[in-house]
């Protein structure tokens, strides 16, 4: 308890843009955020007091980090659930848990468990040898897709096999590595949506409207809320989906689930047990952002309201691009605040570098395409330093 204020001392491991965002909440709320960062660079070290410097694989570092909090939770899942285990032995109040957790960071492990739950997953195996792979790329069909077990994210741990030649030639390497891996289907989908929950240890859960998230390359570029022309029952089972996970794994705390659209329904894709990017529209666009809503489940406090503030709300990431632009950011920012007075601008305080997340922008209004197309121009201004061809920088249109 923070003897200044009276409230409780949330810790949170971890000190990229999340844990930045998620000290903005803290503020409003009155809570002291305490951060476990590994440099004093960090996106959330920049602008947090109260840090401490050390890493989330140092089990004596997390132990004297979680001394001085009342509840303990992530930016990340990174932290091996051993650790988390040994806090847990001795008092410290973890949330989510680390056999909830576990379920976010080893993806055999979620698969096996949604499955068991009768929940909708791709076919799936894991592999101890590359024959794995062939044996299932034959029986369900080629292109399968290859996934590091654990620590993939952003595209990252993701390999498409088109045949036995690919998998011969790759599985062994990584296998080599050491890297946990499992072959899944690929799923031919429609689109890509996420269903971001909120559950708190009373049990109480709010859910925010579903969303659809566009990808690039692996990455997130956009986010639409709610998701186009996804019609209220089949957004309501999405929603539903989403609150069983969380109640089936004891999830305390923001749950996304990303989730492919497919013909024959909804498959689960993967989980994320904090804030997510699915999400940061909530920021501007929802009653309770999710960052507030993660702090409202991790102190049991009542959850907020999750009704959207517009129509139409679309979240663009601002990706490092693929030269220097020739603008500074502040530049950039000044031009981009100029032309679009409506847009909320989140910079994460990154170094900028080819295809890293270094912020992201938020539109909204009543018509989805216009906000889009606002969204999506402003983010790529603020990455390039450029306007979209058709774009007059003078009249703020389309030539």
């Amino acid at each position: 308890m923070d003897t200044r204020t009276g409230l409780p001392v949330v810790g949170m491991v971890g000190g990229g843009q999340l844990a930045r965002m998620t000290q903005q909440a803290a503020i409003a709320l009155g809570q002291s955020l305490h951060v476990l960062a590994i440099s004093p660079d960090d996106s959330a070290a920049l602008v947090t007091p109260n840090v401490t410097l050390g890493s989330h694989e140092d089990v004596a570092a997390l132990a004297s980090f979680a001394a001085g909090v009342d509840v303990l939770t992530f930016d990340h899942e990174h932290v091996p659930g051993e650790y988390l285990r040994v806090l847990v032995e001795h008092g410290v109040v973890v949330r989510p848990g680390p056999d909830a957790l576990l379920h976010a960071q080893d993806k055999l492990v979620m698969r096996h468990k949604l499955a068991s739950l009768g929940l909708p997953v791709p076919p799936f195996v894991a592999v101890s040898e590359v024959d794995d792979v062939v044996k299932f790329g034959d029986e369900h069909g080629w292109p399968c897709v290859l996934k590091a077990a654990r620590g993939g994210y952003d595209g990252r741990g993701v390999w498409l096999l088109n045949g036995v030649e690919s998998a011969r030639e790759l599985v062994p390497r990584l296998l080599e590595w050491g890297t946990p891996l499992l072959v899944e289907e690929r799923v031919a989908m429609r689109r890509e949506l996420a269903a971001v929950v909120a559950r708190s240890p009373f049990g109480q859960g709010g859910c925010w409207p579903v969303v659809e998230t566009v990808q690039s390359n692996g990455i997130c570029v956009e986010v639409l809320a709610p998701a186009p022309d996804l019609d209220a029952e089949r957004a309501e089972e999405a929603q539903e989906l989403a609150l069983r996970i969380a109640a089936e794994l004891g999830v305390v705390g923001v749950l996304a689930v990303e989730l492919f659209d497919t013909e024959a329904g909804f498959v689960v894709n993967e989980l994320a047990m904090r804030p997510h990017n699915s999400g940061h529209w909530t920021i501007e666009g929802a009653a309770t952002s999710q960052f507030e809503q993660h702090l409202r489940a991790v102190l049991d406090y009542p959850l907020g309201a999750t009704d959207p503030r517009a129509p139409a709300v679309v979240m663009a990431n601002v990706l490092g691009a693929p030269r220097p632009p020739a603008m500074s950011p502040d530049e950039r920012l000044h031009h981009l605040l100029a032309r679009y007075r409506d847009a909320h601008v989140h910079y994460y305080g990154k170094q900028e570098r080819p295809g890293r997340k270094i912020g992201h922008v938020t539109v909204l209004g009543s018509r989805m395409a216009e906000v889009r197309e606002r969204a999506r121009r402003a983010a790529h201004w603020l990455a390039h330093g450029e306007w979209l061809d058709g774009y007059d920088i003078h009249t703020g249109g389309q030539t």
